[in-house]
């Protein structure tokens, strides 16, 4: 099998070494797994591309390279520049912290992801929920670390992999917990914390100009059952078939009525 893994949180970010070794677990010991991932940090960029600058590519290694872009431009340049055929799966992550609830609408992981599904190939998005019980520990991926293969197997022989112009992609978020504590993964709908959201805190510099820094807000906010943060603050790894197809169907046949 030829495995294609990117992320958001870089070239050097500790979580895409989980990934590698989770590509290497399914490819085998004849397969390959091709790196194209951000030189730089690319956390929040969601699914962006470079579309009005050019960006560096440069050789890091074999199989592996890094870009001055986004995931979705990893994507695009390891498909019509870096890799000599297409891969059979694309991994994106695995990122540090969740992409759950509304964080999945300004994940560039996701992202990733979702530009693979759109060039017509299967996808999975990565991410480690943070926490309590795992930030201080030595290995803060070991869930993902541990239990990544086993997922992206599990997804191979049951997931839905069809060919529609909006292409099912996976996201997987592994809760905030040790390994052992991992009580099994549960297939949810994407969730909504409420009460919590992004927004900005400023700051002025000593020059006397102001800046503002994008502010999370709080993860740990419950979604309703069936979602994915529950799952995850309930120690299960969360599974959310996606599509890029925006449109709210709930609203159309009103809508189209309505307005005649």
């Amino acid at each position: 099998m030829r495995i294609l893994i990117t992320n958001d949180d870089g070239i050097n970010a500790p979580g895409l070494e989980v990934l590698q070794a989770i590509a290497q677990d399914i490819a085998g010991p004849d397969g390959e797994v091709w790196t194209v991932a951000p030189a730089f940090e690319q956390s929040g960029v969601a699914h962006c591309i470079s579309y009005t600058h050019p960006m560096l590519l440069a050789k890091m290694g074999e199989r592996r390279y890094a870009t001055e872009g986004s995931p979705a431009d990893c994507v695009l340049a390891a498909l019509y520049e870096v890799m000599d055929a297409r891969p059979d799966l694309v991994l994106s992550g695995v990122n540090r912290g969740n992409n759950a609830g509304q964080n999945t609408l300004y994940s560039g992981t996701i992202g990733g992801a979702m530009e693979a599904a759109l060039q017509g190939l299967p996808a999975i998005a990565f991410s480690q929920f943070l926490g309590p019980r795992n930030f201080n520990e030595p290995d803060m991926f070991e869930a993902a670390r541990l239990h990544g293969a086993a997922t992206v197997r599990a997804l191979l022989d049951y997931g839905q992999w069809d060919n529609a112009d909006y292409r099912l992609f996976y996201n997987v978020n592994f809760p905030p917990v040790p390994a052992d504590q991992v009580k099994g993964h549960r297939v949810v709908a994407q969730g909504f914390r409420k009460d919590t959201h992004f927004s900005v805190e400023a700051h002025d510099s000593p020059a006397g100009k102001r800046f503002l820094w994008i502010k999370g807000g709080i993860q740990n906010a419950p979604t309703a059952p069936g979602t994915d943060v529950h799952a995850n603050l309930d120690d299960y790894i969360s599974i959310t078939p996606m599509r890029a197809d925006l449109t709210a169907y709930d609203a159309l046949a009103g809508l189209q009525e309505a307005m005649g």
